[in-house]
């Protein structure tokens, strides 16, 4: 197993890069205001050279709200997917976005990984993790 310590530069292999390109859905695990987790799957895409992570969601979904409730600061969570015997997970502070031009950047990442655009949705918000660090066997 591999792990990088959170740190302000993220290193990533090009095989856990390589892993999260591929066409794969995950979980994320956010936490609920009682403190239990709360974890769903998740179409994500993720950009190694900025570190950082989207999901698209409704804005009224539990793991938004999760995030939402835990302040301007956001809150730590964890994206995992899996493919047999590889793994990864890659943890973070999540923030919720509304901004039209955010959400519409994430919709055309998310048609690019998975091979087709997300249906209209105005309820639709960004749920973007800054990844600080990563684990797993993606090779």
């Amino acid at each position: 197993m591999t792990s990088t310590p959170a740190t302000s530069v993220l290193e990533v292999s090009p095989a856990l890069a390589a892993f999260w390109q591929e066409r794969h859905y995950a979980t994320i695990t956010t936490l609920r205001p009682d403190g239990t987790p709360h974890v769903v799957p998740v179409s994500v895409t993720f950009e190694p050279d900025t570190a950082v992570a989207r999901v698209v969601s409704r804005r009224t979904s539990k793991k938004v709200r999760n995030i939402t409730a835990a302040g301007d600061e956001g809150m730590r969570v964890a994206l995992c997917q899996v493919d047999g015997r590889r793994w990864s997970t890659l943890e973070g502070r999540a923030r919720v976005r509304t901004d039209a031009e955010g959400v519409a950047d994430a919709e055309s990442r998310f048609d690019e990984r998975y091979g087709r655009r997300p249906s209209p949705n105005p309820e639709r918000v960004l749920i973007e993790i800054t990844v600080d660090r990563t684990l797993g066997r993606p090779a």
